[in-house]
């Protein structure tokens, strides 16, 4: 029975969909900037793993985020850069589509753009007006939260305690509370009339003016159009919790008089250096795409694809979601240990197959199958207390070490590597970082494998020392030979 932590409740729940085996699920996306970095990278890993999971448990999952592409950060940006904002936008919108491809991310089903939704985000404002929840001042349209009597339930925070809200395009002085936020911000027409392109804010038409979305309003635009007033799992950094997804619940509650918004609120731990936030303005900044170079196959021997994308997976995931992490180096370096382990594990596993071992115990197989039924019950209750990836990393890792122990006392047999590959290849589904992106077979050059053959029948004959300069030569050449139980390695080096 999985278990979910509720920010809202502050305490784990049963987990019960609003409706049979569909999940709707929405997670907030980036504002298009710029690069993202490793912090985001690590909310959107977990959500993936999220999501991957309640499939694998057969649930229907259907996976919005939204992209800000229109923000007080682009534009400045775009303006620094003497470029278009759109153009901007697009830009590291590219770029952070790109990342996610990168780390195998693939459980969104739909990125959902805040500027083609518009008409629904105006839709909403209209709303609020009509319902006395939203007021018109000179510079925009705001939601009052006096109005809002739940106002605080998920972050615990009243409306007096709102005054130290970190908001975007709400600083204006009319405002009648220092928590209320931005739903339209107007654009002054001369703003607009400039001949150069860069210099043109963005803004669309409405009943009162021309103008921008703020920040909040778009979120709860774009999953009434797709999931209505009310769905499942709200997603997100925790740093998000005030005041932006307190200002959704606003929004949304008061206009359709439905509670809650959302049944389940999830939200990640923060990713620091040394204990600091990562930003740009304390040099800690480290991008999805500078780390993935970093951390390319040249810098990690085990794997020819996808290396720095395996790395940050497995590095986000071996700590609980809901947990701090500190980015380091060193703790880098342990992980690039601990691929290697997996991966000396699989090469045995794949190696014994095709093989003719056998054991002297007939009910090997038999035993192995039920080995492998405890550890998948074993996986699925730490999956299912609230996603508890530490928790089922750990029987990955006695897994390994229990079928080492077995190779050693040469009681693996071909069936039983298959019901362990079998089992690993099952729960990275979920994970994506065991055998991620399929490690490329080396291609051994054929003469390489006619001079070990010959060295194999001068070994046979007793001639060690033809033997002895057939693989010097071999690794002149750059492969190397290791003799095994199961005959000799060819590997490169």
């Amino acid at each position: 029975m999985l278990k979910v932590y509720n920010t809202l409740s502050q305490k784990k729940e049963i987990f019960k969909p609003r409706k049979a085996r569909k999940v709707n699920l929405f997670v907030c996306g980036p504002t298009v900037y710029d690069f993202s970095h490793i912090g985001h990278a690590r909310t959107y890993i977990v959500f993936d793993m999220i999501a991957k999971y309640l499939k694998q448990k057969g649930y229907r999952v259907y996976y919005l985020q939204n992209i800000t592409d229109v923000d007080d950060k682009i534009i400045n940006r775009a303006i620094e850069e003497k470029i278009f904002w759109k153009d901007l936008s697009r830009k590291f919108e590219k770029e952070y589509l790109k990342d996610m491809k990168a780390l195998n991310i693939t459980s969104v089903t739909k990125y959902a753009r805040a500027t083609d939704h518009i008409r629904e985000i105006i839709s909403q404002i209209e709303r609020l007006l009509k319902k006395g929840y939203a007021y018109q001042i000179k510079d925009g349209i705001y939601y009052d939260i006096s109005k809002f009597k739940d106002y605080g339930k998920l972050s615990k925070r009243t409306a007096l305690m709102a005054e130290d809200a970190v908001s975007r395009i709400d600083e204006a002085k009319e405002k009648r509370n220092k928590g209320d936020f931005c739903l339209w911000k107007f654009v002054r027409p001369e703003w607009q009339k400039s001949g150069k392109k860069f210099l043109r804010i963005p803004s669309w038409p409405s009943p009162w003016g021309a103008g921008r979305p703020g920040w909040h309003i778009e979120d709860t635009a774009i999953t009434e159009k797709y999931f209505g007033s009310q769905y499942d799992i709200h997603g997100g950094a925790r740093d998000l919790i005030f005041p932006h997804h307190e200002a959704e619940i606003c929004q949304m509650e008061a206009i359709s008089g439905k509670k809650p918004m959302v049944k389940y609120w999830l939200h990640t731990g923060f990713l620091t250096v040394k204990g600091q936030k990562m930003a740009k303005s304390l040099g800690n900044f480290i991008t999805i795409k500078d780390f993935l170079k970093k951390h390319s196959a040249r810098h990690y021997t085990k794997q020819s694809y996808g290396v720095g994308a395996r790395i940050l997976r497995f590095f986000v995931l071996k700590t609980h979601y809901r947990s701090p992490i500190d980015y380091s180096e060193k703790e880098i370096g342990q992980v690039k240990s601990q691929l290697e382990r997996i991966d000396e594990f699989l090469d045995k596993l794949q190696s014994r197959i095709g093989t003719n071992v056998t054991t002297n115990n007939t009910n090997r197989i038999s035993e192995i199958s039920a080995q492998i039924r405890e550890y998948l019950r074993a996986f699925e209750k730490a999956m299912d207390d609230d996603f508890n990836t530490p928790r089922a990393m750990a029987l990955v890792f006695h897994l390994i070490s229990r079928g080492n122990y077995l190779f050693d006392k040469e009681k693996i047999t071909p069936a039983d590597a298959r019901e362990i590959l079998k089992f690993l290849r099952k729960i990275d589904k979920v994970f994506n970082f065991i055998f991620f992106g399929e490690r490329v077979a080396l291609k051994i050059p054929s003469f390489i494998k006619k001079m070990v053959k010959e060295r194999e029948e001068a070994r046979k004959k007793g001639d060690w020392k033809l033997a002895d300069e057939i693989r010097r030569k071999i690794q002149w050449m750059g492969y190397k030979i290791e003799d095994t139980k199961e005959g000799p390695k060819i590997k490169k080096i």
